[in-house]
């Protein structure tokens, strides 16, 4: 199992949006030259947050992003499932069905899959977790695992290009 770097980058980003004023924006090339990745993949993972509803475009010249809700609002789970979209990590394949007995018609394969179950609970008892940690969580754990030069430095950049 594993998440595409693009849920790590739009996290990282989406925490950038959280201190910019309310009537600014941020752009692209600001936050893809603060990561070091082209405008380009930035902009695919905006496009998806975007559709989602997390990030509001900001058309213009000084145009760019800003968070479409409250970062108490946007959990880990809505940005994973924005960029990487809502299909199970687990995906059933029913191979029971192949199975010696089954195929010789000996007997019946159940209708559903104790594996499949399994997993699928497995995944919403992440789900669940991560609903419950937030961009506001993320942020204020920042500050307290992050040195406090690096989060200034951070929100010096961000300030800069909205001044």
């Amino acid at each position: 199992m594993q998440y595409s770097i693009g849920v790590e980058y739009a996290l990282h980003c989406l925490v950038y949006l959280i201190d910019i004023p309310e009537d600014s924006s941020t752009g692209i090339k600001e936050l893809s030259t603060f990561q070091g990745i082209s405008d380009t993949y930035l902009s695919k993972i905006f496009t998806k947050l975007s559709k989602a509803g997390i990030v509001s475009s900001v058309p213009g010249v000084k145009g760019g992003y800003r968070l479409a809700k409250s970062p108490e609002e946007i959990s880990f789970w809505d940005v994973i499932k924005a960029v990487e979209g809502p299909k199970p990590i687990f995906q059933c394949k029913n191979i029971k069905d192949n199975g010696y007995l089954y195929r010789e018609n000996c007997c019946s394969a159940p209708s559903s899959c104790t594996i499949n179950l399994v997993m699928l609970s497995a995944e919403e008892t992440m789900r669940d977790f991560l609903r419950n940690k937030t961009l506001a969580w993320l942020n204020k754990e920042l500050d307290t695992v992050l040195p406090k030069q690096i989060r200034e430095d951070t929100r010096k950049f961000f300030s800069k290009i909205n001044n």
